[in-house]
């Protein structure tokens, strides 16, 4: 939860696209784009889904060029229309025929209209000439001819529905199949019309059964989908294939099925589903909130698209066909002649016949193939959004450029997972481009956040304390920079102060540049250590180095690692000096003095020159036990305080000293070794040694003089014991003091 919190920024950032997909999803702001990229999607998963195969149960009878060229142009003779429905029924026995056409005015072609009226005003006078046409009138009455090979049989007829101001009505309209009434109250958004252009009287009564083939394209103006119902003067008639549909399942009766689905405590209450029903059974057949469906196209469309076949009505009406070529077909009598003016835009082609459109979608009804979208599309958008979109704001800001990467790719690949799975299992066609554009959005708002505005306070970060401190502190600092800063602060760290020895020595005999390079392969060897164990360069003081341990970032061992440091640092001059010798320079010495306690830590100095450091009466303790290591002859003086947190080491009392400035005497030591590489003969040394201190600070000079004897043989170089055997020979000489402490005086720095 802190790393969380301490991100918040770029959280905030992440969720601006969360935030307008979500106010796209509800309607508040409307994005057209994402729209489209819907479509877009649609359509192009679509083309790579549909089957692309032949549909043998229908076929297309076309009013094509060569019809046209054969049969002379349209508007053919009723009569010819006649002759073409009993080719196709007594002939090809088909099951079902539709004609996805409309016969709004009356055929005149035969002259009768013409010779009637001659009768009653010219020619009202000639003998015999209005029996003749009596007798001739059957012949001449084209729609009566053309209507009695309708009746009886099983014919659709189109019509088309219009929305003019005028509400303009022509022709006899099919009973309608759903009242408002059967609605009980509820509010559809079924597209509504004010005019119709259908069938005349006289073949509207031959053929009653009729379907409207309106389609609705969308913004983009291709049609995707087909209302199954539309709406007028309060009652709602069916579609074409609709009616087709329900001429080959026997005229079930279509009902209302009803949505219950809840949304952000909102009840929907529409219809999401038509139920077709017949004695005990139903069908449903889902629709939108619109009442419509989406066609299921086979494929690209047209007479070589290969998902239906097509057949030239001249090629019926010549009878070039043989008997019974099409028994049982459901046949579907349309044009692709582009001058009759029935080519739409559909996903899969700019010029898609709109016969086949109906087609197909009778072609899904058959195989319950029918895709839909739902009317808790709305919930699912949202549910999806919320749930990718605080994954994305929670997860990127925590992530590697490289993990966010992969945490992104899988939230995208899930979206589009799911929704193909909905898709091509259950049919549903639930919205993708909002979630998909957000998951993108998303991911490049927190890359580029991190880069532009993180990234810049890390180059800052890494500027700031680069000289200072470890890389590795550097990389562990900028993960979290916020929590570092140059301001003054109290805290327990360890500091540390080395000093060459032999320096003003070396100085004397070697020429500038040659004491630089030395200067610098020295110190560049002991700071590559002190780095190593995650210590930070304070400053570099002529032939001094200070550094501590503990900040900017805060170290619980600070005391272990500036302790390990020191001995690493003792034994790369040992080495260091190996090679001197070999060189013919001078060996080299350091002392080195760490304390442990409270010191204020920041940016110190003027507003000239500045410097990230550390002050403090801890600090000057560490820089007085540095000049102690000369007098015991030792590399190495750590106060008690840091050999109380360095248990790992086994440790040696020096003394109690009283430095310069502080009046309380504090304890020093030397570490002798990491306790795991202690040996038998270090330890009895040790030991030996705990008690010639104990001895000493009890003045019992005859047994300090013992155990020194017996330290040296141990020992016999080690400068230690040879300073405290002149000590006890002076100390002998002065009688008992019962109030001295044992603490040894200091008064030069």
């Amino acid at each position: 939860m802190k790393s969380i919190a301490r991100h918040w920024p770029r959280i905030a950032v992440t969720l601006l696209p969360v935030l307008f997909a979500l106010l796209h999803a509800i309607g508040v702001v409307h994005i057209g784009v994402l729209q489209r990229l819907d479509d877009i999607i649609y359509d192009a998963r679509l083309r790579a889904t549909s089957p692309k195969s032949l549909d043998s149960r229908i076929v297309i009878v076309d009013i094509d060029e060569k019809s046209l060229a054969e049969a002379g142009r349209w508007p053919w003779s009723r009569n010819k229309l006649g002759q073409l429905v009993d080719e196709l029924f007594d002939q090809q026995k088909v099951a079902l025929l539709g004609f996805d056409v409309v016969f709004a005015e009356a055929d005149e072609s035969s002259g009768l209209a013409r010779l009637t009226e001659l009768s009653r005003n010219e020619l009202k006078d000639q003998a015999g000439f209005a029996e003749r046409l009596r007798q001739l009138q059957p012949s001449l009455d084209f729609d009566r001819i053309f209507a009695a090979t309708l009746e009886k049989r099983p014919v659709v007829m189109g019509y088309y529905l219009s929305s003019e101001r005028e509400g303009r009505a022509s022709g006899v309209l099919p009973a309608p199949v759903l009242s408002k009434d059967a609605l009980q109250g509820r509010q559809i958004r079924a597209t509504s019309w004010s005019g119709y252009g259908s069938n005349i009287d006289v073949l509207a009564k031959a053929a009653p059964m009729a379907g409207y083939f309106n389609s609705i394209p969308d913004g983009d103006g291709v049609v995707r989908s087909l209302p199954l119902l539309a709406e007028y003067k309060g009652q709602y008639y069916e579609s074409f294939a609709l009616a087709m549909f329900r001429a080959l399942a026997g005229l079930p009766t279509v009902a209302p099925g009803f949505s219950n689905e809840r949304f952000l405590s909102r009840r929907y209450q529409g219809v999401d589903r038509l139920l077709l029903k017949q004695g005990d059974k139903s069908l449903a057949i889902p629709v939108d909130e619109k009442m419509a469906t989406l066609v299921p196209y086979r494929g690209p469309g047209g007479v070589d698209g290969g998902s239906f076949r097509y057949i030239s009505a001249s090629d019926i009406l010549a009878k070039r066909l043989p008997a019974g070529s099409l028994k049982d077909k459901i046949i579907l009598v349309g044009t692709t002649a582009p001058g009759l003016l029935d080519l739409r835009v559909t996903p899969m082609s700019e010029t898609y016949p709109g016969v086949e459109a109906h087609a197909n979608l009778i072609s899904g009804f058959l195989d319950g193939n029918v895709l839909v979208k739902p009317d808790y599309a709305l919930g699912y958008e949202v549910v999806l959004l919320v749930i990718a979109g605080l994954i994305l704001a929670l997860g990127l800001p925590l992530l590697s450029a490289l993990r966010a990467v992969a945490l992104s790719a899988g939230v995208i690949g899930l979206l589009f997972g799911l929704n193909f799975w909905l898709y091509s299992s259950y049919g549903l066609v639930l919205p993708l481009a909002s979630a998909l554009t957000m998951a993108i959005t998303a991911f490049a708002l927190n890359m580029s956040y991190g880069y532009f505005v993180e990234s810049r306070s890390k180059r800052e970060l890494a500027n700031l304390f680069g000289t200072y401190v470890p890389p590795e502190l550097v990389d562990e600092m900028v993960k979290d920079p916020d929590s570092y800063s140059m301001k003054a602060t109290s805290r327990e760290l360890t500091v540390m102060f080395c000093d060459m020895r032999g320096f003003t020595k070396m100085s004397e005999h070697m020429e500038p540049v040659q004491l630089q390079e030395l200067l610098t392969g020295v110190f560049s060897r002991l700071t590559s250590l002190i780095r190593a164990n995650r210590g930070t360069i304070d400053k570099y003081m002529g032939d001094c180095v200070m550094a501590f341990w503990g900040a900017p970032v805060e170290t619980a061992e600070h005391a272990q690692l500036a302790v390990k440091s020191a001995m690493e640092m003792a034994n790369a001059v040992r080495d260091i000096n190996l090679d001197h010798r070999a060189r013919g320079l001078p060996d080299i010495g350091i002392g080195i003095g760490l304390n442990t306690g409270t010191m204020c830590v920041g940016d110190m100095g003027s507003n000239i020159r500045r410097s990230y450091t550390v002050i403090g009466d801890a600090v000057n303790l560490g820089s007085r036990l540095e000049g102690l290591s000369k007098a015991y002859g030792l590399d190495i003086v750590v106060s008690e305080s840091t050999r109380k947190l360095a248990p790992n080491f086994a440790w040696q009392e020096l003394d109690r000293v009283r430095v310069k400035g502080k009046d309380q005497a504090v304890a020093i030591y030397w570490p002798m070794a990491p306790t795991e590489r202690m040996t038998p003969e270090a330890a009895n040394e040790l030991k030996t040694w705990a008690s010639f201190i104990r001895a000493y600070r009890a003045q019992n000079w005859d047994q300090a003089d013992v155990l020194l004897i017996n330290l040296l043989r141990m020992n016999a170089k080690k400068y230690l014991y040879q300073l405290y055997s002149e000590r006890v020979a002076s100390m002998r000489l002065l009688p008992f003091d019962p109030e001295w402490d044992g603490a040894t005086n200091f008064e030069t720095k």
